[in-house]
């Protein structure tokens, strides 16, 4: 049995370990109100990286097309490791969270399957863990959307949400009480290869008539192209503006000439929002969301797209008329939302990986003090 002296000992020692740690957590960049982490946010067509603070303020963001997807992973991974190296120069970074677009495993480790990148089974967070010592994040890059909108946007306040994100493709995501619906697999959400229209226009995922073949950002630009190609009279104003050069139609260009009023670009934007709607109609059935929130580049469009996809929600509901009808609002952070959430995702890790080093920290102290103890004192005998 320990002598009181042992005891107290011990005790002092406990305490000084304790206030040892305690003063490193206070002391923790990670614990201040504001610390940054990187958020990336990989599209088929660009990759985003910021700095974010912890109010999902975005404090600097650098861009640059997605490499070619006929290269090979490692020229992303380059890049993405060049963009973070580059912001680190400026800010002193903590982790990096990365919304990937495609499928991500349920460790959130690798990307199994990306239909506009060249990754298949890519252990991405080990990769680039390697290069960048310092926590990685991965998850589906509509999955950092939506905890960015939920976190910082339009989908505060609600228990149970759905987001859409409307790119070069259509991503989705589930938040239930504040947790991300991730599935069995990792890979719950993919609501842009739902099939809609069978034997349909082929999709880079293999099948055909895919929703976002008829709702995306791709879509739009196709139906604009075969107008053009076709030297349809109604082409002809967004003719003239890319200089007869059909492939320097894109998106964005449409969505300015509809804002300007032309007849052609306001209905393409309300055929895709119709398609939109259709999707959103089915998915309630399936979810029964209190919110939808529609993000991605495509959604710039605002009320052009979305006014048609809430006309076209109402229509096609079950039971429409004899049960509440969920919201349908744009996405507040816009093409931020990603890389914000992503950024807010990986300081939680990041946080985890500092409890963890803590409780080793006590784990060691603690240990090398027993060590140290002389042996027990063993009491008289009668």
């Amino acid at each position: 049995m320990s002598t009181n002296r042992d005891r107290a000992h011990r005790q002092t020692a406990r305490a000084t370990v304790l206030r040892a740690i305690a003063t490193r957590e206070r002391r923790s960049h990670l614990s201040a109100p504001r610390v940054p982490t990187v958020g990336i946010d990989i599209g088929g067509t660009k990759v985003m990286a910021g700095v974010v603070d912890a109010d999902g303020t975005v404090l600097e963001r650098v861009r640059t097309e997605t490499p070619d997807k006929s290269k090979s992973p490692k020229v992303v991974e380059d890049t993405i490791a060049e963009l973070v190296l580059d912001l680190s120069d400026r800010h002193d970074v903590h982790a990096v969270g990365i919304g990937a677009a495609g499928w991500v495993d349920a460790d959130r480790s690798r990307v199994l399957f990306a239909p506009h990148l060249a990754w298949r089974n890519e252990p991405l967070r080990d990769a680039l863990a390697a290069r960048l010592v310092v926590p990685i994040m991965v998850d589906n890059d509509a999955n950092t959307a939506a905890w960015g909108e939920w976190r910082f946007g339009a989908g505060r306040g609600a228990d149970h949400l759905v987001m859409i994100t409307l790119g070069t493709g259509i991503g989705g995501a589930i938040l239930e009480g504040g947790r991300v619906k991730r599935g069995a697999y990792g890979v719950a959400g993919e609501f842009g290869h739902m099939q809609v229209v069978p034997g349909g226009h082929r999709c880079p995922c293999g099948n055909r008539g895919c929703w976002e073949q008829y709702s995306s950002g791709n879509a739009l630009v196709r139906e604009a192209r075969e107008l053009a190609v076709a030297d349809s009279p109604v082409a002809h104003h967004l003719l003239d503006r890319v200089g007869g050069r059909t492939r320097d139609i894109t998106g964005p260009l449409i969505t300015e000439l509809a804002r300007s009023g032309d007849a052609m670009c306001v209905e393409l934007l309300e055929d895709m929002g119709r398609w939109l709607g259709i999707g959103i109609a089915n998915l309630a059935a399936a979810l029964d969301p209190a919110r939808f929130v529609i993000g991605g580049g495509v959604s710039e469009a605002d009320e052009l797209l979305i006014g048609p996809a809430r006309e076209a929600f109402r229509r096609h509901l079950t039971g429409r008329g004899y049960r509440p009808e969920a919201e349908i609002v744009r996405a507040r952070l816009g093409t931020d939302a990603g890389m914000v959430g992503a950024a807010d995702l990986a300081r939680l890790v990041a946080r985890r990986f500092r409890r963890a080093n803590r409780r080793r920290a006590e784990r060691a102290h603690r240990t090398t003090f027993e060590l140290r103890l002389p042996p027990r004192s063993r009491e008289a005998g009668p």
